[in-house]
This record gives structure tokens, sequence and C-alpha cells, in this order.
């Protein structure tokens, strides 16, 4: 029913970002970039058909027409007889859905023919209509009522239209066994209905299939002796609740338009990857629409497999400035695809503010224990909300940076002075990973050249015997800017050699992870203990203060537009 939704910024605050829905829209983005509150936008505006003046977000919603006989139909699937006691006024109707607060089936009384009026102009102007079609079709699942949605429900007149989605499905065969097979493949029980408190329905796991659908849903011996085997879903885990609940909801129940905060809550890893596949597959061939704001790459990662047409719209919100960017799928693909980009959990980036790659590991958790420190002691050159990861080498940098560019995450590329030793493919590597423009390459694959030729006469180590501190005068002058020029472009070079190079005051010895073990040890684990390594104004801290101002950088060079 949402045909293209509009928000109020872009890439930049002077454009706004419109996209068409998909049967899967995800929202990804750093902590409090705004992914919880455009669900909460959404579903506002499906219960009012109303712009409020509180919308940050979203701009605007685009409707489409829904048909009379459509609706018609939707509404005969969930008409439910009046009951003794209930007054029908004029040509109203009752019908049952799901609900957010309630977290059962609840019965509305409605007139069919205010609903038919309300769906003929749907973007008519800024007065919207549709408010009661879109408020029955919405849910929206938090942390709490998705663990609720299979308690025990009232079975109610199975002759008649079922009053919930528990006996939708014990009246449906095929869709309890497509949910039985999902259940089943993901955790190793089978889910089934039990109806032998008499008058309800209950769902339970069981360690044995049924064998007839009359075991199942009988009240016989051979029934309640099997039943009586199985436990009660509400003792189950969170992660298994959650999960059954919403693809219970999906498969059997009525939302048209399903809003979830957060969906991998309470799951493990491979639990959320699977829900995500799972939920692609059964909205591949529908109308409905789920809305979604995650920080799991698992879940995310699901979607994609599932080959159900999918929206990606990375949200970030830094410095009283919001962005949004609708991200190329297949670019998505490819840091799933790309087996050194998966290795290195590439992914998680579009969760963060930013990325800063590293050569190696040892080099990955110095830098992020050297920003730990500086974040602890509120020094203004701490990083905030940014992820490191690590690289093979210093040219396999450059595959991490450039993908990440590609969907406008400012991203750091950190490599030793020995970049210098590596000309050609390699070198233009680097200049094309981060985005420095083709017309520079030549007069810096020159500078490179002859830096590295200086270097080599030099007779020494440049890694090894302090990096740019072997030159002098000009040579000096140039190399630093050279390196300068680089730093514009986010890649920045450990001037001093390498990174055992870093904080030689303390004395540690040895290459690489000894290195590193030996570092961690100088710098002492108690934050209350003399002998705890803070940071200082010069050293290592400074370099990373050097990071954080290309990032926060908003005219920073290296990132397309």
């Amino acid at each position: 029913m949402i045909d293209k939704l509009q928000l109020k910024f872009g890439k930049n605050s002077t454009e706004k970002l419109e996209f068409e829905t998909t049967p899967i829209t995800v929202f990804v983005g750093p902590n409090n970039s705004g992914k919880s509150k455009i669900l909460r936008e959404i579903e506002n505006f499906a219960r009012t058909t109303k712009y409020h003046p509180s919308n940050v977000l979203i701009h605007k919603l685009f409707l489409r027409t829904v048909e009379e006989v459509e609706i018609d139909k939707e509404l005969k699937e969930i008409t439910v007889e009046a009951l003794p006691d209930e007054h029908i006024h004029g040509d109203n109707i009752i019908i049952t859905k799901i609900s957010s607060q309630a977290n059962k089936a609840i019965r509305i009384q409605l007139s069919p023919s205010s609903l038919r009026n309300e769906a003929k102009y749907p973007n008519k102007g800024e007065s919207i209509y549709y408010k009661s079609y879109l408020d029955i079709f919405t849910l929206r699942l938090d942390g709490t009522n998705r663990l609720n949605l299979l308690l025990e429900q009232q079975a109610g007149d199975l002759l008649k239209v079922p009053s919930n989605h528990l006996s939708h499905l014990f009246i449906n065969n095929s869709l309890r066994l497509q949910l039985r097979k999902i259940i089943f493949d993901a955790i190793g029980r089978y889910f089934v209905i039990d109806p032998t408190n008499v008058g309800k329905l209950r769902v339970k796991l069981a360690d044995e299939e049924p064998q007839s659908e009359r075991q199942e849903k009988g009240w016989e011996n051979e029934s309640i002796d099997f039943h009586s085997k199985a436990f009660p879903i509400e003792q189950a885990s969170d992660g298994v609740k959650a999960f059954t609940g919403i693809l219970s909801t999906l498969i059997a129940g009525d939302p048209k338009i399903m809003l979830i905060d957060e969906p991998e809550a309470f799951l493990h890893p491979a639990l959320a990857n699977i829900l995500g596949k799972e939920i692609g597959k059964i909205l591949r061939e529908s109308q409905k629409r789920l809305f979604a704001s995650t920080h799991s790459s698992s879940f995310l990662m699901g979607c994609i497999q599932s080959s159900t047409p999918l929206n990606i719209v990375r949200l970030t919100y830094k410095n009283n400035v919001a962005t949004a960017r609708l991200l190329p799928q297949e670019k998505i693909l490819h840091l799933m695809r790309h087996p050194l980009l998966r290795s290195t959990g590439v992914l998680n980036g579009l969760f963060y503010e930013s990325v800063i790659v590293c050569e190696a590991d040892s080099d990955r958790a110095f830098y992020q224990e050297i920003n730990e420190r500086l974040l602890t002691e509120n020094d203004e050159r701490g990083i905030s909300n940014c992820l490191f990861i690590n690289a093979q080498n210093k040219q396999t940098v450059w595959e991490i940076v450039k993908p990440l560019r590609e969907l406008g995450i400012p991203t750091v590329g950190i490599v030793d002075v020995d970049v210098l030793k590596d000309g050609g493919t390699v070198f233009t590597k680097l200049l094309e990973g981060s985005y420095i423009p083709t017309l520079n390459h030549q007069p810096l694959h020159t500078q490179r050249q002859s830096l590295f030729t200086i270097f080599k006469a030099s007779g020494k180590d440049m890694k090894r015997d302090n990096g740019i501190n072997i030159l002098s005068g000009e040579n000096y002058e140039g190399c630093n800017n050279f390196f300068e020029q680089l730093k514009e472009y986010g890649v920045l070079v450990v001037k001093n050699g390498e990174l055992e190079s870093w904080l030689k005051n303390l004395g540690a010895t040895s290459h690489g992870s000894n290195w590193l073990i030996n570092i961690f040890q100088k710098m002492g684990e108690n934050p209350l203990s003399d002998d705890y390594l803070k940071p200082n104004n010069t050293d290592v801290w400074n370099f990373l203060g050097e990071i954080k101002s290309w990032l926060n950088n908003e005219n920073r060079k290296g990132i397309p537009k």
C-alpha cells in the first residue's frame, strides 16, 4: 500500500532521498542515526495518515490506489460474526486483527463504505486518506511484544473465519506444515498446535513430528499423549519465541505493513541469518511490506541471500547533520561474496559512523586500544562509534577501503612507511581505492619512485630505522609533503616507520604479535595503577587525532559523490 517513501534529506541536507518500496526495506547505520525513529514515523502515518510537525525524517509517503474489489476481498478474509452482546452500528462489520499493544487478536467495528471512500484518493494533496484501511493492516513489533505473539488463543468457531492467526494455522494445514519445516530446520523441533485445552489453542514444540493431522488436531488419547510430551512455547528461549512468533505472524497473520525494530533481538547470529532468509522467501511473491531497522549483518545477509527485492537505506546523524543513502545491492553482494571482505567482517561497517582499516591484526588491536584509552579519558582525539578491522597486508587494505567508501562510509587506511616500496599496479590500487583523482596518479607515482630511490640510497631500512627521520633538508620536506597529500584522502602513513615505532620509550621488543603482547604488558591494564599508560600530547595519540580530523571533516576528500 506504500508505493514510495521520501525522506527530508539524502546524501546531504539539500536533497531528498526518494525510493520505491520493495517487499523488504532495511534501515542500517550507527546508533542514534534515526533507524528506530523512522519506523515510528511510518507507524504514526499509517495510524493517522497525517504528516506531523514532529517528523524529522520522513517528508512524504506515496500510497497506491486500492480498488473496491480488493478492499472487499481483504475485509471478507477477516470479517467475523457479531457476538450476542455486540451492537452493530449502521452498515458496520466486525473484523479481527493482531494488535501491537495487546499482542493478541482484537475485534474492531468499522464501516466498509467509509473504507471504500477513503481509498479512492490516496495521494490527494496534503490530506492523505486511507486512514482506517492502513491502520487495520499495520503491525509494529518491538522487543517486548514479539515474545508474546504465540500466547494461548481462543480457537473460536472453526467453521467460520479464523479469529486469530493460531486459528488460521490450525485450520490451514499447508501453512502450518510450511512453518513447521522452517522451525525444524532452524532449531530441530517441530512446531505443533495443541487443541487439548478444549476451546483454546496453544503452541508447542515437539521432538517428534506428528504422524497424522488427527494425532496433532484431535482429542483422542493418541493426541493427548503426543501433546503431553511436547513442551509449551512459553518455556522456550526468548530467541525461539521471537523467531517463531515473527514467522508465524507473517505466514498466517494479516499485516500488510510490518515494522520490526531490531528483528535480530534475542537471536544468535545464525538464527538471525535464517530469519532474514525466511522473511524474504515469505514476502517474495506477496504485496506485504516489511520495514526493519537492524544492527545485524547476519540478518541483513539473510535478507539478501533470499534473493527477494530489497532496499537497504543507510542513515547517519552527526554534528546535527542527517544523511540517507540507498545502498546499491550489488555492492553489498560484493562485500558478502568476496572471501577477503567476508572474512574480515567488513559488512559490519554499515552499522558504524566510520571504519579504520589496518594492515594486520596486531595493528588493529593496537590502534583500537589506543583509541579506547583516548575515549576513556574523554580526550577529544578519541574516535567514537568507529570499527577497526584488518586486512592481510598493505596491498589488501584498499580492497576493503574502496567498497566501504563507495557506500558513503568514511574509511581510513593505515599503512607503514614502506608503502613507498611498491609501485605500478600496487600503488595504483592505493590511489584508486582512496579515490584520488586519476589526473593526480602519474605525479604521485613519480614522487613515490623518487622517494623510494632516496631511501634506498641511504642504505638504511625505512621501516626499522625511524622512517622519514632518515631524511633531512628538502628530502625530508618533500617526503612529508607527499604523505600529507595522501592524508587529505584518508591515507594515513606511519611516518616513523611501522607499528613497532610507536611508544618506543616503553622499551617493547620483538615484532608483530610478540611485540603487541609486550607493549600491552608495558602499557598496563589497571587504570588505577601507576604504571597504566594514559594519553599524552605526542606519539601515536596525535596520530589518532589526525585520523579523527579527516573523519570529522565535512569536506573530506576521497568519498565518491
